[in-house]
């Protein structure tokens, strides 16, 4: 399958598939979110991942992406900061404290929707490997003699925020389905939480630290 300026679109979406299926960051907080609070919350995190991506797409084709990447500065300032927001979240769940019975297992750690949404959104926003992404994926799959590179970037980045929301949403389903079977044990949802808090802190240290 091709669309004009776009040849191998087909290979582009199962690309797209491979890497949704691929844990990380943005993932670990969707599913983090959908144990702790519930479908509801993983389905917030899952559209503040998205909003995040659209903006990424809308500067990777001004060329913002661009100017990110060629800067040692920026991308190391932004490593550290999404590295050190990441390890901040993971240990505020890690450090999840509950008195047995006081509370119901609904409402551990619970926060307000909009405030899971814009974590989300800064979770990704800061992610340096999403702005690589952007910047080293998406030019494959366009043709370099296509007049129109600037529409088939924005297509690309249309078809890649709708198939990514999709698969995260399922992923917010999934994961709060499976916590919600679980059983209402808050001791059960703690640790469930801190076990995502340490994967938090685990990938922030590995963002932060990494070799640009």
């Amino acid at each position: 399958m091709s669309i004009p300026g776009i040849p191998d679109f087909g290979y582009f979406c199962m690309a797209v598939l491979l890497l949704n299926a691929t844990p990380g960051p943005d993932t670990a907080f969707i599913v983090g979110r959908s144990i702790a609070q519930g479908r509801a919350a993983g389905l917030v995190s899952a559209l503040g991942i998205s909003a995040g991506c659209c903006l990424h797409a809308i500067a990777a084709t001004l060329g913002l992406s661009a100017l990110l990447a060629t800067s040692a500065t920026a991308f190391t300032l932004i490593k550290l900061a999404g590295g050190v927001y990441l390890m901040y979240l993971g240990l505020r769940m890690l450090l999840t404290r509950v008195t047995p019975g006081s509370i119901p297992a609904k409402n551990i750690s619970a926060r307000p929707l909009q405030t899971i949404f814009l974590q989300a959104l800064v979770t990704n926003l800061l992610n340096p490997k999403v702005v690589l992404f952007f910047l080293s994926f998406f030019p494959q799959f366009v043709s370099p003699n296509s007049t129109g590179k600037t529409l088939s970037f924005l297509i690309l980045g249309v078809v890649f925020v709708l198939m990514s929301t999709g698969w995260n949403c399922g992923t917010a389903l999934v994961s709060g389905t499976l916590a919600r079977r679980v059983g209402s044990s808050q001791r059960i949802r703690l640790w469930l939480e801190r076990c995502v808090g340490a994967a938090f802190i685990a990938l922030g240290a590995r963002i932060a630290f990494a070799r640009s």
